[in-house]
């Protein structure tokens, strides 16, 4: 599996204090770099201005102030400077959405996990403030909301209620700082282009294609993993829950492996995963348990379906192009891998629970134990023998076993077409001989559009062994 890249957004309630946080060199161990485009004004009116159209709103809950991008860069990103990072990161966002900044660079305590908290407004600050003057006298209750008459905030003696308040006419009632909040920023839509777009630009800067990273697709055939945040009370749950998501992954890999087109282990994702986790949602509410019981079952589902599987038998390759001569030996160690798959899956790990099964007796107890012991150590191993299906081809330039399979499957196809081009060529005399070099140019590019390209733009530090 290709390493995905993780971003994530927040809402903030209190974005002073937030900043402050983020920001101090008291409150954070391991704080590299801060950038703040905007003074402590702006945001203390910005907070001020959002809590009181929150107050008119008439709104429950918490007044959100500013959202905040929570970025996780990559461990190389270490050896360049912090400043320089943070500023790349963190002035392209400003650039593009013209809005007001702060941000901090981070490793937490146990330096696992270095990234980016990226603060920023909702609001634009206006050119000139907007100034309303009351035309008559305005009168407000305890909550702040603009009422017709006197006597609304008026108490049974006739006195102007604790709270309440009154402007006068050609008073100031209303001053505005800042617009109205861009709405982009709280749909699904602003967060999947930060994603795509921050990916992106963490590539440019990763010297090896093994440890690029990419953007989940939902829609693809993989299922993705949480990542578990520090004192996260569920973090078991999430542990559980991220195992059976790794060996649907594998299962989905082996069967790429085998031969079985992408679009049928899309479809057994679809109707065995997808549509029973909506059903069972709607029927009983998030239950990770059950979630993972419908993934299990997929799996099981996927893996019936593969043993079934019989490809038809392949014209045998008779043409020799260097190009894709590479491929077939990637394609032939993945192979290898396979079979000792199928071989410890299907003959070892069976034979061993048969044995433990047949295992009878009071006094069998340490043979029990032995055999438990070696079934363990069998499902480890199988599970990372599934693992490095994917390792195999990332070794050799490719995000995960769905990109090698997809360019091997159409290059093998050219190879076959000039195979069978040439032989017709043979056929007959007289006519141009097709070109092997028109071949080659095209598998050269079906495999770079499979690799994403690495791109070196920042020096490295050269206190690289500071952190």
């Amino acid at each position: 599996m290709a390493r995905h890249s993780f971003i994530r957004i927040v809402k903030i309630d209190g974005v002073r204090g937030r900043i402050n946080y983020i920001s101090s060199q008291a409150k954070q161990e391991n704080l590299y770099a801060t950038m703040n485009s905007a003074n402590s004004s702006f945001w203390r009116n910005l907070a001020k201005e959002s809590q009181h159209e929150f107050q008119k709103s008439g709104s429950e809950g918490k007044c959100i102030e500013a959202r905040e991008l929570i970025i996780a860069l990559p461990e190389v990103y270490t050896e360049y400077e912090p400043q320089q990072v943070l500023e790349v990161f963190t002035k392209s966002f400003q650039d593009r959405h013209q809005v007001r900044c702060v941000s901090a660079l981070h490793h937490n305590k146990k330096k696992t996990n270095y990234h980016i908290h990226l603060i920023f407004s909702e609001r634009q600050l206006l050119e000139e403030p907007e100034v309303k003057i009351a035309s008559r006298n305005m009168f407000y209750n305890e909550q702040g909301k603009h009422v017709r008459t006197k006597k609304e905030i008026l108490d049974n003696e006739g006195n102007v209620r604790s709270g309440c308040k009154i402007i006068a006419k050609g008073e100031v009632y209303e001053k505005r700082l800042f617009t109205n909040k861009n709405l982009y920023f709280k749909s699904d839509r602003f967060l999947t282009e930060e994603k795509k777009y921050y990916t992106e630009l963490m590539n440019q800067y990763i010297k090896n294609s093994v440890e690029r990273l990419e953007v989940f697709d939902k829609n693809g055939i993989y299922l993705p993993t949480k990542k578990i945040g520090k004192n996260n009370p569920k973090a078991q749950e999430i542990m559980a829950d991220n195992a059976v998501r790794t060996q649907w992954n594998q299962i989905a890999d082996l069967a790429l492996v085998e031969g079985m087109p992408e679009a049928e282990v899309l479809k057994v994702k679809r109707v065995e995963i997808t549509a029973k986790v909506r059903e069972s949602i709607e029927e009983n509410g998030k239950q990770p348990g059950l979630f993972r019981k419908i993934v299990l079952k997929a799996k099981e589902v996927l893996t019936n379906l593969l043993r079934k599987l019989a490809m038809p038998p392949k014209l045998v390759l008779t043409v020799d192009v260097a190009e894709f001569r590479k491929m077939k030996d990637i394609k032939s160690e993945l192979n290898q891998q396979r079979n000792a798959i199928y071989v410890l899956e299907e003959k070892k790990l069976p034979d061993l629970k048969k044995q433990l099964n047949e295992l009878k007796g009071i006094f069998k107890g340490k043979e029990r134990r032995v055999l438990i012991e070696k079934i363990a150590d069998a499902e480890e191993g199988l599970s990372a023998m599934k693992s490095h299906l994917a390792h195999i081809v990332m070794r050799h330039g490719y995000r995960n076993v769905q990109d090698f399979m997809s360019v091997y499957a159409r290059s093998e196809q050219l190879v076959r077409e000039y195979q069978k081009d040439l032989q017709e060529w043979k056929a007959r005399s007289g006519e141009a001989a097709p070109k092997k070099e028109s071949i080659r140019s095209q598998l050269k590019r079906l495999q770079e559009e499979a690799k994403k390209k690495s791109i070196t733009i920042y020096p490295p530090r050269k206190d690289k062994g500071a952190r």
